[in-house]
């Protein structure tokens, strides 16, 4: 058990699994993309945490979609 744990913290290059082709290239890409481009997530996967505090109450804008339930 401790030499599976010991594996965890391995860093190397990753390799592409033999017998299976290397990622397609994206359409309009002139490159393959690399394996850090692969493995880091966009601002969708990973967005922004805001701390900001509020300072002043404001009135919110009208939603039209904030209906009423069914009924």
């Amino acid at each position: 058990m401790l030499a599976a744990l010991g594996g965890c913290g391995q860093r190397e290059d990753l390799k592409p699994v033999a017998g299976q082709a290397a990622p397609v290239i994206p359409i309009g890409a002139t490159r393959p993309p690399t394996n850090e481009e692969l493995t880091t997530p966009d601002a969708q996967a990973m967005p922004v945490r805001s701390d900001e505090l509020l300072k002043r109450s404001e009135k919110r804008e009208p939603d039209d979609f904030d209906l009423p339930p069914p009924g």
